[in-house]
């Protein structure tokens, strides 16, 4: 079996849900079910135009609005943790992450104790006993007379690693979040106890992941199955892989990449490739961590689209700028744009455009683009778009 690129680039964007035009109900049950169409949205706090997860759920769904996100984590339709990032997931998916907290528990606490330097491991029963007694809290709530220095990520006082590992290990779980800060509470107080009761053996989780992976991918190879949760290995994966390609229930698909390549996946017996609908011929700004580019190599295999996110870049080295955003138009990722919010200002603010090269910026795609940017605008509280002198750039 063999997908041309066009064919490729179509399933993925369909399995990603970005190739059905953005609109219908973006909140409770709604909401809940595109996010478990994607598996899992991944939670950011860079803030330019607008937090990555509700740029990603805007990208999918333009009735969506930040406010619509926080009553499915309060009405236990999701919870957050660990993906290959920070992320909120479907509440169902919870035992399956019994593997992943068994696993941390063992990992973390040999890495953070050589990272950290300090004894954190010595502050877990008093941590539990605050919030056991006291309540939810965030990291400023517990260890408030250990020493601080700079703050920050790289700073963590032994009680606020504590609170992290403790959340990694499923011990505690994040209840809400206060602006961006996370609040733990005992995890018997937010997960369900019919859930918290599954304890899925190691086997049935490694197939229930690898299929869900799979199935939100469409195609993969074993190593693109073993990342998309982030807690499995890719042994696993690949033992995982031939049990089912010899059941017949996988076949080896050949998958053409946008350099005319070829590269090895797999798939489900049964694909349906002309079920995957040309996506609508308009113009999407998407969060550098989308779903759909959260993989950088595959992306780039697939739409011929190089993207490395510059935030942590040296501003004089920078390609771009310091939070760039791709532009998806119909089945291409025809470009990246520079824009943030000036809140003070009232305005959504384009700094620089630039398109890829061989893509022509002609009159309709701009009109294309001010549209988008006009909905962007209403999206964040804008009352207009701006555009700096010289924000036409040529291709890179």
């Amino acid at each position: 079996m063999r997908l041309d690129n066009t064919q490729a680039r179509r399933v993925f964007l369909d399995r990603h849900a970005l190739a059905e035009p953005p609109t219908g109900p973006a909140k409770g049950a709604a909401l809940h079910a595109l996010i478990e169409r994607l598996g899992f949205v991944q939670v950011d706090s860079v803030r330019t135009v607008e937090r990555a997860h509700h740029m990603i759920l805007f990208a999918r769904r333009q009735s969506y609005r930040p406010e619509n996100l926080a009553p499915l984590l309060r009405d236990r339709m999701l919870f957050e943790h660990w993906t290959h990032d920070a992320s909120v997931v479907p509440m169902a998916f919870y035992p399956l992450w019994q593997l992943r907290f068994a696993r941390d528990k063992v990992r973390l606490g040999r890495k953070w104790e050589a990272w950290q330097r300090h004894d954190f491991a010595a502050k877990f029963d008093e941590v539990l006993s605050h919030i056991a007694q006291n309540g939810p809290c965030g990291s400023g709530d517990v260890g408030t007379d250990e020493a601080r220095s700079k703050g920050g990520w790289w700073e963590w006082h032994p009680s606020k690693t504590a609170l992290e590992y403790l959340w990694r290990a499923g011990a505690l779980a994040v209840t809400r979040r206060e602006g961006f800060r996370k609040i733990y509470d005992l995890t018997e107080r937010v997960i369900p106890e019919g859930l918290r009761a599954q304890r899925p053996t190691e086997a049935e989780t490694i197939d229930t992941l690898c299929t869900q992976a799979l199935q939100r991918l469409g195609f993969a190879t074993p190593g693109e199955i073993a990342a998309f949760w982030g807690h499995l290995k890719p042994a696993e994966v690949s033992d995982w892989a031939k049990a089912r390609l010899a059941s017949g229930a996988l076949l080896p698909v050949q998958i053409v990449a946008a350099d005319g390549s070829l590269r090895k996946c797999l798939t489900f017996d049964g694909l349906d490739v002309d079920a995957a609908p040309a996506p609508p011929n308009r113009l999407r700004i998407l969060s550098p961590f989308d779903p759909a580019l959260r993989d950088r190599k595959r992306a780039e295999r697939l739409f011929g689209f190089h993207y490395r996110i510059e935030i942590f870049v040296p501003a004089p080295q920078r390609k771009y700028g310091y939070y760039v955003f791709p532009m998806l138009e119909g089945d291409r990722l025809v470009g990246r744009i520079d824009v943030a919010t000036r809140r003070d200002a009232g305005a959504l603010h384009v700094t620089a455009v630039w398109p890829e090269r061989g893509i022509r910026w002609g009159d309709g795609r701009q009109a294309r683009l001010e549209a988008e940017l006009a909905r962007l605008a209403r999206f964040t509280g804008m009352e207009r778009v701006t555009w700096a002198d010289g924000w036409r750039r040529e291709a890179l």
